[in-house]
């Protein structure tokens, strides 16, 4: 029943970022796609999404959206921390996808991580207080187990 909750969820936020998507366009002709990577808020009423490589942000009932990031890099994959207060999200800012962390209102990212591999976000911790990653990092040649 947990996973139905979700499912239904994920498709209620597509569609609100879909309905999201004219108040995007500066222009009626203009073709709105590549919304990708909706994250609803642990409070329901926000949903937080990437489009055209900055992370915008709508009330989950509709109307316009707002952007979270205006930069020429690319952020993406928000993840909301479980008190609503904070977001993490990937951005290609120093050349590869690095975490970084932001207010949910707005605000100066803070950036999380600084290997060269790319690191994106998967969730908070239960106190939020840790942003978990995933990333694929080589050990080191002189690991024995090295491939």
């Amino acid at each position: 029943m947990r996973k139905d909750w979700r499912r239904g969820a994920r498709v209620f936020a597509l569609g609100m970022i879909l309905a999201a998507a004219a108040a995007l366009s500066a222009s009626a002709a203009e073709k709105i796609s590549w919304l990708r990577y909706p994250a609803i808020s642990p409070d329901g009423k926000t949903v937080v999404f990437s489009f055209r490589g900055d992370l915008w942000k709508v009330s989950a009932s509709g109307g316009a959206a707002t952007p979270l990031t205006t930069n020429p890099a690319h952020d993406t994959m928000p993840v909301w921390s479980p008190d609503g207060t904070k977001i993490a999200f990937a951005s290609d800012r120093y050349g590869n996808y690095d975490v970084f962390v932001m207010p949910a209102e707005g605000g100066e990212a803070k950036r999380l991580t600084f290997h060269s591999a790319d690191e994106t976000p998967t969730s908070f911790t239960p106190d939020g207080k840790a942003v978990l990653y995933s990333a694929a990092i080589l050990d080191a040649a002189s690991n024995v187990q090295f491939p």
